[in-house]
């Protein structure tokens, strides 16, 4: 079952802050798959994460160039024809998250007062929800042929797995904490820790 949260009761900063967050649970898949594929420039994603942490603490003094870090993002995107195992996926929606948050930082409101358009963050949020959905789907076929068992998995099997719970309750978890967070550097701080806590990635890989 997907996540759908209310969004639009995050202000801007706040939808930056929870999609930097989700991220920060994601990278780790992309970093895993340029090593076993020899592609992409993971340090690239860090660092350009890394640059967003900064404005957010501190948005006067950090400037920006969205546009420059999406062309260079452009070049990290994997093709998953041109791969044959399954790490290309979760690489590939990391890169999707991270274009869509620089995005979402292109689309700031002319004033405080103005609504902010909520499509960027509700699409991290999906694919973040999706890459764990994924991963889980293929463990439970992996471990019913490793059983011999032809039954069919179904939604609620993936929704019931412990990496699929623990998705749902990081995401609403951070969003009930950013919904009345401040923003400034000690709020960005608390949001990392919460969602670095494990020291695992949102399919369960250890963070090094």
């Amino acid at each position: 079952m997907a996540i759908h949260l209310p969004f639009s009761k995050l202000s801007y900063w706040q939808q930056i802050a929870f999609s930097a967050a989700l991220l920060e649970r994601m990278l780790p898949n992309y970093q895993m798959f340029s090593e076993a594929a020899d592609f992409g420039d993971s340090q690239l994603l860090r660092t350009q994460l890394d640059i967003i942490w900064q404005w957010l603490a501190d948005s006067k003094q950090v400037k920006i160039n969205a546009q420059a870090q999406l062309n260079k993002l452009e070049e990290q995107v994997p093709d998953p024809e041109a791969f044959d195992f399954f790490g290309v996926f979760p690489a590939l929606d990391v890169c999707m998250a991270q274009t869509s948050l620089w995005q979402l930082i292109q689309t700031k409101p002319k004033n405080k007062k103005a609504d902010v358009n909520t499509d960027d963050v509700a699409c991290v949020s999906r694919l973040s929800h999706n890459s764990v959905s994924y991963y889980v789907e293929l463990l439970l076929l992996q471990q019913a042929e490793e059983q011999q068992q032809e039954v069919p998995i179904t939604q609620t099997d993936i929704d019931a797995h412990p990496l699929m719970q623990w998705e749902k309750d990081t995401q609403n978890e951070l969003f009930d904490f950013l919904k009345f967070a401040a923003e400034n550097k000690r709020s960005c701080q608390l949001a990392k820790e919460m969602v670095l806590s494990e020291g695992l990635s949102n399919l369960g890989i250890e963070i090094n």
